[in-house]
């Protein structure tokens, strides 16, 4: 089978040149707006619904509020898995659909669930909030703010004001949110006494000022020829005024506000807090848009707050976290080693060539090829992000591996007499099959990775079609551009008088026995697969490779009951502590909250930044083990390690409707992971006990005075934290609203004695105290509730030790004694990165199944036969062998980039056993004796061979240095394919000639027998 379209292309050069000069403006173009990320821009219909009401425990919310939401929820269409999280106050469910479901569509069906259940939600709740959720959506920068000048309330407010309503308005920025600070409040402050003595309830109050301090709109009016709109005035425009508010009680009587309670604009009691090496600071968080760039919003953010330290002198702003750095790091190092690659790529053709102008025609297809698939990366919507510059990085040295098999073959024959012209004619037709077979194979193999399903299948897309669209350009490269340089920029040297070496010489007889003994060949090399096989057991199952990012997170837990107070001390002194660390930079504290949970005081998270990764000895994996080790001597607290994400190393979940038997369960299997050696930090989810006051009513009593258990329990919360948040009064500010939060005084509140004495509207306008209705004791109640699927459940995490291999740490987990024998009812499952893990290593299996079947199938087109691509696919098991080989040297797992380079080599290993039936096939269409052809075609295409995988070798061995951010991950899979291109280029060239004989063999005996039921070919004459 001969192309023409290199002839063609030779004959006429000027399209060829022309097409390529636009295909390289286009992309040099599109590169330049390509935007910087971490990680694909993925569209995952994810939706969030927040329902808060002030002082709700768990257990109540997740009666009256979160089951009522799941059970309207499970009846959506597309809902995969419905998450929720249940902490003091508020509940949180989190609702996965699968991915075919339209992500704006599971918003509205979601809203549309929750109006038909709202009425029979608690009337106290705070309105609903439903949200889709971008999983990119997390903060890319971190800033603090000073002001000396400023109290902390007006630095917040100015941050919320002033900060965020500029920095919001730029285009890329998605969200900005403050992390700690404070809310300016009016705080009522009543005095318990005075109330009792009045016979006013702190209901009564927020109910009074509600109603009177409140501007509304009075209607519209016709006066003196004019229309005029009617507003009646009523909110207080000055403390004072607030302060003089009548409050109307019992017997017609009013009494001033003041008389009763103590007015104050002051702040809203923190819940949280941040501080920056032990100095209290104002933070605020920055969230790029959806497909935006993390390097473009980070420079016209600095523009922004450039312009606003210029606009407000008395405030500075410093970075004090973020993950640009190391995504910006991540481009510059896979740049750095796709140059490099290619670089020592073309050293590699130069040494093989000696011929500089045969090395400059190579040399130019790799720009040439991958500068056109940044245009293609960009009419897909794709960006610079960690996989698709994986794609790039890894295909350095295949893009120019076409050109060289097309000039070698050039140089062959130019050494044969012919002028530079008619070699390139002659020679770029005969190798065109093979060209073109090597660089579909690739494409076949890489198209279905595209399709993987889940989660994985939408990172991925970006890494199959960028590999598939720079190999294709590295097709026409070679078959239009590179023969019109070769013919018309290459010279003739006069003929070669090279004689064979020893080396060919060797090569030739080993050949030739190969073939003569062709099954003995065939079965080792099938003994050779089987080993490779069996050796996989003996490397560990990993994920993704532990990444040295300079930045670390860890969450502190403390006991329940724990004031933020104590957990701002307590972090202080563990900051101070990690800051004599050499190689730590700077330690902020994110203190309320940890990232992935839900706010609590007791909690909080502590980022660590770390001395850039090359200027200290020590890596980020064995300081995390230092700070692990510092952290155990802290009394009375739980800690771990979590990622950006907010999920731990191992993440596994016990299920099931009985939730005694799911803690039993729980409690044992964490019991018997602690005894694990691989595991560190392993915590449970299991809910803690918290001390609770509890209030039970007295209901025969209560119900014969006329008081019901709603007003009793209005009746506290707003005397202990005031009313929620959309039933406060308001105090008009000028420029915005202030809450006004009436509740008894601070002092009050922890007398045990006021909270009995409090008045209780009672029938026909009486009071009653709270100790006659109600009987107040102490018990515990739970401080949070997990819930997955409906069912009570409880999250099982840890840290790996020492190493990556997740795989082998959930096997060891699932072959526990209390894993294998679980009551009835309760399961055991998969989350997080286990999930993920299972579902990309499934997904890749399916692809790598496609892909081959893809592979022998354009291999059965090319060569019009069904039994001689079968050689071709004899050459994929022998590349198995050098990747573990290679793994075992270096101490790497069977990780993600592992398995992305087994892929990999499923496309370019076949080349070898192309090149080589290719040419015997040729041979054998002349007359050529199959041995004589097959043995020549080894003579022949043993240094094309060589010297492309050398090349691709070279391209790939500057990233498995793992040097730069991000080398970590393309370390495992540059090292996997580099042993299993070297072992199986070496295999393949004995393995494939005997096999090509045998599948010789095969063919003729197929052809004898099934001639006869084949009738006779009698094609007509053609027409004159």
């Amino acid at each position: 089978m001969r192309l023409n379209v290199s002839a063609w292309a030779i004959r006429k050069p000027i399209p060829s040149v022309v097409l390529f000069l636009v295909l390289t403006v286009l992309g040099i173009v599109s590169f330049r707006g390509l935007p910087i990320t971490l990680f694909p821009n993925v569209d995952i219909p994810i939706v969030m619904v927040t329902v808060t009401q002030g002082g709700a425990a768990p257990a109540e919310l997740e009666k009256q509020v979160t089951k009522r939401i799941e059970d309207s929820i499970a009846g959506v269409a597309g809902v995969k898995h419905i998450i929720s999280q249940i902490t003091d106050g508020q509940s949180t469910t989190t609702i996965e659909f699968r991915l075919e479901v339209n992500p704006d569509r599971a918003v509205n069906d979601v809203k549309d669930s929750l109006a038909k259940i709202r009425a029979d939600l608690p009337r106290t709740i705070d309105e609903p909030i439903t949200q889709r959720i971008d999983v990119a959506g997390l903060p890319i920068l971190t800033y603090a703010a000073y002001a000396p000048a400023k109290t902390i309330e007006e630095l917040s407010w100015f941050i919320d004001d002033v900060v965020i309503r500029r920095l919001q308005g730029i285009r890329g920025v998605g969200t900005v949110e403050r992390i700690g600070g404070v809310e300016r409040e009016i705080r009522i402050s009543l005095d318990p006494a005075r109330l009792a003595s009045f016979g006013i309830t702190a209901a009564d109050v927020n109910r009074q000022l509600k109603a009177t301090s409140v501007d509304l709109a009075g209607g519209r009016a016709e006066l003196g020829g004019q229309e005029q709109t009617i507003r009646t005035l009523a909110a207080a425009k000055r403390i004072e005024e607030l302060a003089d508010t009548k409050i109307g009680i019992s017997g017609g009587r009013k009494l001033r506000l003041e008389e009763i309670a103590d007015v104050r604009d002051t702040i809203a009691e923190p819940r949280t807090f941040a501080r920056l090496d032990g100095r209290p600071v104002v933070a605020f968080s920055i969230t790029r848009a959806r497909g935006a760039s993390d390097q473009r919003v980070t420079e016209v953010v600095e523009a922004e707050l450039a312009r606003l330290r210029e606009a407000h002198a008395d405030v500075r702003f410093s970075l004090i976290d973020g993950t640009v750095a190391y995504t910006v790091g991540n481009y510059r190092s896979a740049m750095g080693a796709l140059i490099e690659g290619a670089a020592l790529a073309v050293l590699v053709v130069l040494i093989f060539l000696r011929d500089w102008r045969a090395t400059l025609v190579s040399a130019i297809a790799l720009p040439l090829s991958a500068i056109p698939a940044f245009w293609a990366m960009d009419a897909m919507g794709f960006s610079l992000n960690l996989v698709s510059l994986l794609a790039i990085t890894l295909v350095t040295g295949i893009l120019v591996d076409d050109a060289i098999v097309e000039v070698e073959n050039i140089v062959r024959h130019i050494r044969m007499g012919k002028s530079a012209y008619r070699a390139a004619l002659e020679a770029a037709d005969e190798i065109g099959l093979a060209v073109m077979a090597i660089t579909m194979t690739i494409v076949a193999v890489f198209a279905p990775v595209s399709f993987m399903g889940g989660i994985a299948g939408q990172y991925f897309k970006q890494f199959g079609l960028t590999v598939a669209a720079a190999v294709i350009f590295s097709l026409l490269v070679a078959r239009l551009l590179t023969p019109v340089l070769a013919a018309y920029f290459m010279r003739d040297h006069g003929p070669s008088d090279h004689v064979e070496g020893p080396v060919s010489r060797a090569y030739s007889r080993l050949v030739a026995v190969s073939v003569r003994h062709r099954f003995l060949t065939v079965l080792a090399g099938l003994g050779v697969f089987a080993a490779s096989i069996w050796s996989m057991q003996l490397l560990p199952a990993g994920f993704i490779p532990p990444e040295d990012k300079a930045r670390t997170i860890f969450a502190i837990e403390l006991p329940p009951g724990t004031r933020l107070a104590d957990t701002q001390r307590i972090t202080d002194e563990i900051g101070t502590r990690l800051r004599g660390i050499p190689e730590v930079d700077s330690v902020f504290v994110d203190g309320g909250r940890v990232l992935g949970s839900g706010k609590e005081v007791r909690k909080a998270s502590i980022v660590i930044n770390f001395t850039p990764k090359g200027t200290r000895k020590r890596s980020q994996a064995v300081l995390e083990e230092v700070v692990t080790e510092l952290l155990s001597h802290e009394p009375d607290i739980r800690f771990w390690n979590v990622k950006d994400n907010g999920q731990r190393a191992l993440s596994l979940i016990v299920a099931g409707d009985d939730a005694e038997a799911v803690v039993r369960s729980a409690v044992a299997l964490q019991s018997e992971m602690r005894r694990l050696p691989m595991l560190a930090n392993v915590t449970s989810t299991v809910p803690l006990d918290r001390p609770e006051l509890r209030v039970a009513p007295r209901l025969e009593l209560a119900a014969d005075l006329g008081v019901a258990t709603d007003t009793i329990s209005e009746t506290v919360r707003i005397a202990t934290i005031g009313d929620v948040g959309a039933n406060l009064a308001k105090f008009d500010a000028g420029d915005r609203l202030i809450p006004i939060r009436v509740q008894l005084d601070e002092r009050a509140r922890g007398d045990w004695r006021n909270l009995e004495a409090l008045k209780l509207p009672g029938r026909d306008g009486s009071s009653v105290p709270l100790a006659v209705v109600a009987e107040l004791s102490f018990g515990r109640g739970l401080t949070s509730i997990d819930r997955y699927d409906r069912t009570r459940r409880i999250a099982l995490e840890a840290d790996l030790r020492g190493t990556d291999a997740l795989g082998a740490a959930v096997d060891a987990i699932y072959a526990t004694e209390t894993a294998r024998n679980l009551p009835p009812g309760v399961r055991l499952q998969q989350f997080g990165d286990v999930e993920v893990m299972a579902e990309v290593f499934a997904g890749f299996a399916l692809a790598m199944g496609a892909g081959l079947m893809m592979v022998y199938g354009v291999m059965v087109l090319l060569f019009g036969g069904f039994l001689q691509p079968i050689t071709i696919l004899f050459s994929l098991p022998l590349s198995i062998g050098g990747v573990i080989i290679a793994l075992l040297l270096t101490g790497d797992a069977m990780s993600m980039p592992v398995v992305i380079g087994i892929l990999m080599l499923m496309g370019i290993v076949t080349k070898n056993a192309i090149m080589l039936v290719d040419f015997a096939v040729e041979a054998m269409a002349r007359g050529v004796s199959r041995t004589e052809a097959i043995v020549d075609a080894g003579r022949k295409r043993a240094r094309p061979i060589v010297m492309t995988t050398i090349a691709m070798a070279a391209g790939m061995f500057p990233s498995a240095l793992a040097l730069g951010d991000g080398g970590e991950f393309r370390a495992p899979m540059a090292i996997a394919v580099i042993g299993g291109l070297i072992v199986s280029t070496v295999l393949s060239l004995v393995f494939v000639p005997a096999v090509f004989c045998v599948m010789d063999d095969v063919e003729r005996f197929a052809g004898r027998v099934f001639a006869r039921l084949v009738g006779p070919r009698d094609e007509p004459a053609p027409e004159l």
